[in-house]
């Protein structure tokens, strides 16, 4: 099976020749690929084939995993970010993330998207309150909670509680958004808003979404990344990996005869 390595001029975060290993298991196999920044990129292939750990050797959310080991370089503009003395806080900052299931924490909806600021930064009540209210209006969810900030975010339903935990990674600024299947717990009206919502932010951010929805990676991506058993089969424009794939492996899976 061929794999295609692609490295995009100009990209914002790329990663080449990566491998990645869980003990002796060799989980991706030299991954290069490159994301430039305006662009929604899908990663899609059936469960196991690598593209979630793929993701999250984006913003080394994989060191916390015992036994993980890892060759080759992933660079966020143009600086390595498994370097020695590497800041991740700052990292994740920069490259946020946002899981399959809506974690909001157990606080208010305010304090959930003001959390990462205040951690980092000593902001006055007022700068706060409108970084607040441009983060939830971003992430599509300004008019559902604007006049309950005090109460708990997780008495929102599931599809308003992922949109808060987007408003909380678009208030500290990061420049790229990794999203690892953000709507497949969602019902189709939730999963609809989040698609809405991202088509908008990548006017601003760099979007990488794990997606096993076909139509999803269709519908709002510029580029898809097929993975299958730890390698990249194929990476191109999303139209001509959905009409004219050149891998049989890429036809197979988006023709639904196997995965």
């Amino acid at each position: 099976m061929v794999e295609l390595q692609t490295v995009e001029e100009h990209s914002i975060l790329r990663s080449s020749d990566l491998h990645v290993y869980y003990g002796k298991k060799e989980a991706l196999k030299g991954i290069t690929m490159g994301f430039k920044q305006g662009e929604i990129a899908a990663l899609i292939g059936p469960s196991g084939c690598g593209k979630s750990t793929y993701l999250r050797t984006l913003n080394r959310m994989n060191d916390l995993i015992p036994g993980m080991t890892i060759t080759g370089n992933v660079s966020f503009k143009e600086k390595n970010i498994y370097r020695p003395k590497m800041d991740i806080v700052e990292l994740r900052k920069d490259i946020g993330m946002v899981f399959q299931q809506p974690n909001p924490f157990p606080f208010s909806i305010y304090e959930n998207v003001a959390y990462g600021l205040r951690l980092t930064q000593n902001i006055p009540k007022q700068q706060l309150d409108d970084i607040v209210e441009r983060s939830l209006r971003a992430a599509f969810v300004w008019e559902d909670v604007k006049d309950k900030l005090n109460k708990s975010a997780l008495s929102l339903s599931g599809g308003q509680q992922q949109r808060v935990c987007i408003a909380r990674v678009l208030a500290v600024n990061p420049q790229v958004i990794l999203l690892d299947e953000p709507t497949s717990a969602l019902d189709p009206v939730s999963s609809g808003k989040i698609e809405e919502m991202l088509l908008e932010l990548k006017e601003k951010y760099t979007l990488i979404i794990v997606t096993h929805n076909m139509q999803q990676a269709s519908r709002i991506s510029d580029k898809t990344a097929f993975f299958l058993n730890g390698e990249l089969i194929e990476y191109d424009q999303t139209r001509k990996i959905f009409s004219n794939p050149a891998q049989a492996a890429t036809d197979d899976y988006i023709s639904g005869r196997f995965g």
